[in-house]
């Protein structure tokens, strides 16, 4: 497989200096606003705020130019040399309510969710972008303490929740997933249907990763219940983040394991609906009679590796998936 496989993968990119050491310098979100060569991207229900003109960029303001918002983030420093913006340019995510929003651009087009600018974006943007998703998400669903139930705080410029009761500290955490192409033995990819889909899309099968377990024993427990089918010898392949909610997915592939015959498929009935073997001519031959991921996904990724060649159909970016 000469078709490059990392460089498929556009939320893994990134050219931002994270600067894990400085969140916790006392006022530092005050520092920077104070700063005028900070940046700031603009983040209103998942979709950052883009240049009107120009590639597709965001459009990272000054400090002064964002309203307050409901909370900031410190993203890092860029590694990138950007107009107006040198190396080492502070980088802060601020998350504003809708009226705010709407009062620093109306024009509702320059909002844009990360899926659907992933493949366009640079990579120090595609980075920022990625980080600032996972962050905020991460925040929407940990508002209190899990010990204790109290409304926690904010602290170490958007990196930390605190209990004020307890005084137990929230760092976000990722969910491992594992994604896996298996192939039989005339190298045939499976390809299943999720309940939630629509009829003809079809992607590879993927799951969590449970407590105590390794990716690789993921993989063989995850296809089994999936496919009713036996896999082996699971290779790794890349990684890619998914803040969608708050996911990581591990790529794999694995084959079929000997003794087991690819017709003897068995769908779970409540998650996958469908499964289906594919050749590399059945898949470059299906066209618009099934979907495929979308673009910006880790599968379409697995799948172009797999075939050699980038697929050149698919579905709008705005509905990628996985």
């Amino acid at each position: 497989m000469s078709f490059a496989f990392t460089s498929r993968l556009p939320l893994s990119r990134h050219a931002t200096d994270r600067d894990g050491e400085a969140r916790s310098t006392p006022g530092l979100l005050d520092t920077l606003q104070a700063d005028a060569g900070t940046r700031v991207l603009a983040l209103r229900r998942g979709s950052a705020l883009m240049a009107a003109t120009g590639p597709v960029r965001l459009r990272l303001l000054a400090p002064d130019r964002v309203p307050a918002g409901e909370f900031r983030l410190y993203l890092g420093r860029s590694l990138a040399e950007q107009v107006a913006e040198p190396v080492g340019t502070p980088l802060v995510a601020a998350v504003l309510t809708d009226q705010e929003a709407m009062a620093l651009e109306p024009d509702e087009s320059l909002w844009a969710p990360l899926r659907q600018v992933a493949t366009t974006l640079s990579d120090r943007d595609a980075g920022l972008f990625t980080e600032t998703v996972g962050v905020v998400n991460w925040h929407a669903s940990h508002a209190h303490c899990p010990r204790c139930g109290t409304a926690t705080l904010v602290e170490n410029a958007g990196w930390t929740r605190r209990c004020p009761d307890c005084g137990g500290q929230v760092f976000p955490r990722t969910d491992p997933a594992v994604i896996v192409l298996i192939t039989d033995a005339d190298d045939r990819i499976l390809l299943g249907s999720n309940a939630l889909w629509e009829g003809n899309r079809y992607s590879l099968l993927a799951g969590f990763v449970e407590p105590g377990e390794s990716l690789e024993a993921a993989v063989i427990r995850e296809m089994f219940e999936e496919s009713g089918l036996r896999v082996t010898d699971p290779v790794y392949l890349g990684s890619q983040p998914w803040p969608f909610p708050a996911s990581i997915m591990f790529g794999f592939t694995a084959r079929l394991a000997d003794g087991q015959a690819p017709a003897a498929l068995l769908p779970d009935g409540e998650e996958i609906l469908d499964l289906r073997w594919f050749s590399r001519d059945e898949l470059r031959a299906s066209g618009d009679a099934i979907i495929l991921p979308g673009r910006s996904s880790i599968a379409r990724a697995i799948i172009e590796h797999w075939l050699g060649e980038p697929l050149d159909f698919g579905p709008d970016e705005a509905h990628g998936w996985r």
